[in-house]
């Protein structure tokens, strides 16, 4: 998947709107306040480097808030590395307060709820590095204490990170073949692995890959590029990267599950997310299941209802009950915006 998104294409009107779209499609669900619309302007660009994505945005003053209703609608479970390449910001999250200059780092946790202010100082532009949670070798509790915390990133360890990912966004990635994808991914996961060791004294757990690890990080993401397919399996695994099927079953193992254990989880994932997006309440629950591979309704009917405990019918409909409430759960921010609705307050939805 690759994205690439300017607000300036759109009619005025429609920019907000769109932002909160491709946002939520490219780094998480959040609700986005600005003070005025007609001249809100945002670029974005997004491509995925195996379980990694890669993303730079740029964009005006804005409020962005992750609430735990969002939260609980949908978590992704990452972490964000983002490096501030221009602009001024205030983030906060786990109690943590801070004011984001050019050349920080910081990193977020999609789990916790945060709110970032972009202050009105010219465009602020952002290079922000996403990862799921289990794949950092270091313990949740010690990340919590770097959360919306500045870090170097114009020295050190921090320095290196900042320079790769950065090369990464002149290259036009399209081309790049698959492995090309995991491997560069694996390198700037490892190096984001590196800077938040440093930093919470641990750099021994900092990762080292073996083989193994790196061919079921490209297993799972040809899973992630191919869930819609009712014929992903373990054959089609083991045909796309030439191994016996033998092996791919013992890699999955390995890792404390089975392909299609993984599989049918991603694709409840994916369902749960659709389910819940107020964009897309014109696809029926069948023509959901179905475009996530789910080619027997009583099948995904039985599974969703033991994985989540509700049949899919009635979480969408909690799930969108929800999205029409404001449930009064917002962290304090940096600065109080404006009251009322200066500019609307879009809560961005999922969509493909």
């Amino acid at each position: 998947m690759e994205i690439v998104f300017d607000s300036t294409a759109l009619p005025a009107r429609e920019r907000l709107d769109a932002w909160t779209e491709v946002t939520a499609l490219a780094l998480m669900r959040t609700r986005i306040k600005v003070t005025d619309p007609s001249s809100f302007e945002a670029r974005l660009w997004a491509t995925v480097l195996g379980a990694a994505r890669l993303t730079v945005t740029s964009y005006g003053p804005l409020v962005a808030q992750r609430t735990p209703a969002l939260i609980r609608q949908l978590d992704p479970e990452w972490y964000q590395l983002a490096v501030v390449r221009s602009g001024h910001q205030g983030i906060e999250q786990a109690r943590n307060r801070s004011r984001l200059e050019p050349g920080s780092l910081v990193v977020y946790d999609s789990s916790r709820p945060f709110e970032a202010v972009v202050e009105d100082t010219g465009p602020t532009e952002t290079l922000l590095l996403q990862f799921p949670k289990r794949l950092l070798p270091l313990p949740s509790s010690k990340i919590d204490r770097l959360l919306a915390v500045p870090l170097p990133g114009t020295r050190g360890i921090g320095r290196v990170f900042a320079r790769f990912v950065h090369t990464l966004t002149e290259e036009p990635s399209a081309g790049w073949p698959a492995l090309d994808r995991v491997r560069l991914g694996q390198t700037a996961l490892d190096l984001a692995a590196a800077v938040l060791a440093h930093h919470v004294d641990d750099e021994s757990a900092t990762p080292s890959r073996s083989p193994k690890e790196v061919l079921f990080l490209r297993f799972t993401s040809f899973i992630e590029q191919h869930l819609h397919d009712p014929e992903l399996g373990p054959a089609a695994l083991a045909a796309a990267h030439q191994v016996s099927l033998r092996y791919v079953h013992r890699i999955f193992q390995e890792h404390g599950t089975s392909v299609s254990a993984h599989i049918k989880e991603r694709r409840l994932d994916r369902c749960r997310r659709d389910l819940a997006d107020p964009a897309l309440r014109h696809l029926t629950v069948h023509a959901i299941a179905t475009r996530w591979g789910f080619t027997r309704a009583p099948e995904f009917s039985r599974s969703f209802r033991a994985a989540v405990g509700a049949p899919p019918g009635r979480y969408r409909a909690a799930a969108l009950a929800g999205t029409a409430e404001d449930d009064g759960e917002r962290p304090p921010g940096p600065r109080s915006p404006r009251r009322g609705r200066p500019g609307g307050e879009p809560e961005s939805g999922l969509s493909r």
